[in-house]
């Protein structure tokens, strides 16, 4: 039995779309596959991303995308004590918005970020089919036959290897027998307003603490065009109340109401993100797992552009130098991805994981407020070992 692709990647987020680019780049046959007809739609993240993130993972910056640039951050406690990192006044010789300066990142647009990562895939000699469902997967003959309804034909799809980027609880996962599934303490629920009327400068805003977000932190940050990004999300087992009541809460009683009070709502965005550890198993017999699918989240903030990007670039480069020199597709050949991925971002993640299961295992919610607030103003300072996570 002959394949019909070298790879058959399932998702076409940022994990999906760089896994295809960088194995179609390497020479490698490459299907990119999503159920989706619009791109990065529902939006369920804020869209930061770090400059670096962009071009270690060889993203070129462009303004089909970027909405806002970032310079730094401001980490606040639910009082309103904040520490801030303004990377323009840290490093006025590099960071700016002048001539011959760069942001410490962006905020983009998920919609057109997602259909650029395609696109530079498809430019790249990537097959892209939208509106494309994976209904099943079989190993047989030592290759993977994929089950896809597009549109309304059914088809069998013969490849090496699948890579699973089809998200939280990855179902394709499922198929090959992992624990995809996620435990509902580690599921925040968010929610996010695209505003007018409310100022920014730049800056990433987290508000931590209990009293306005349980479990998680709420965020204010520029979106571009005099417009802001007002969320939060809850961790849903920590409190009685849903994410909009905590976000209707801080909106109107917090710190920073004085500044909210012109808010007018453009727009509702809202979804669920892991706080978790990565999946343990991020492989199978003609299988591997990337980004959102296999938990590459980061567990402190909830970020993840910069993880599926990084793990894309990784199982791109995996796939193409071990189909060019290998015909072992089983489980223990497809190990040695996460091993890669391990040693570049892995032991970090488990690392931060540990550190925030720390904080929200205190009693306490006074000590466990000054915790977060302290280890996130830690994570986002200068000096963090976790600048690339």
């Amino acid at each position: 039995m002959k394949a019909d692709y070298d790879v058959v990647v399932v998702g076409s987020g940022p994990g999906g779309a760089t896994t295809a680019k960088f194995a179609s780049e390497a020479g490698l046959r490459v299907l990119l596959l999503d159920k989706r007809q619009e791109l990065g739609a529902p939006v369920q993240c804020s869209g930061a991303v770090s400059r670096h993130a962009l071009l270690e993972n060889e993203v070129l910056i462009s303004d089909e995308f970027i909405q806002e640039a970032i310079y730094g951050f401001s980490i606040y406690h639910s009082s309103g004590e904040n520490i801030q990192t303004d990377y323009r006044l840290l490093k006025p010789e590099e960071y700016g918005n002048a001539e011959g300066r760069v942001p410490l990142g962006y905020v983009v647009d998920r919609r057109r970020f997602d259909r650029y990562l395609m696109t530079q895939a498809e430019r790249h000699g990537v097959e892209v089919l939208l509106k494309a469902e994976a209904l099943d997967m079989q190993i047989e003959s030592g290759l993977a036959i994929l089950k896809v309804r597009h549109f309304n034909e059914e088809l069998n799809i013969r490849c090496s290897v699948v890579v699973a980027a089809d998200g939280l609880q990855s179902q394709v996962g499922k198929w090959a027998g992992l624990q995809t599934h996620i435990k509902f303490t580690e599921l925040a629920s968010c929610l996010q307003f695209v505003t007018d009327g409310v100022e920014a400068d730049g800056l990433l805003e987290i508000i931590t603490g209990h009293k306005w977000a349980p479990g998680g932190y709420a965020w204010v940050f520029p979106k571009g065009h005099g417009y802001t990004e007002i969320g939060l999300g809850v961790i849903c087992s920590m409190t009685p109340h849903n994410a909009q009541q905590h976000l209707d809460q801080f909106l109107k009683n917090s710190f920073m109401k004085e500044r909210f009070k012109n808010a007018k709502i453009l727009e509702v965005q809202g979804g669920g993100v892991p706080l978790s550890h990565p999946l343990r198993t991020q492989y199978a017999n003609n299988l591997i797992l990337v980004g959102d699918a296999a938990r590459q989240v980061n567990p402190i903030t909830g970020g993840g552009i910069h993880t599926a990007l990084t793990a894309g670039r990784i199982a791109g480069k995996f796939l193409a130098q071990h189909l060019q020199n290998s015909s072992d597709f089983s489980a223990q050949s497809m190990s040695q991805y996460q091993d890669l991925w391990m040693a570049v971002n892995g032991k970090k993640m488990w690392e931060l994981y540990e550190i925030k299961s720390s904080i929200f295992r205190m009693d306490n919610i006074e000590e466990r407020d000054q915790a977060l607030y302290k280890t996130m103003s830690e994570y986002f300072s200068p000096n963090s070992p976790f600048k690339k996570i």
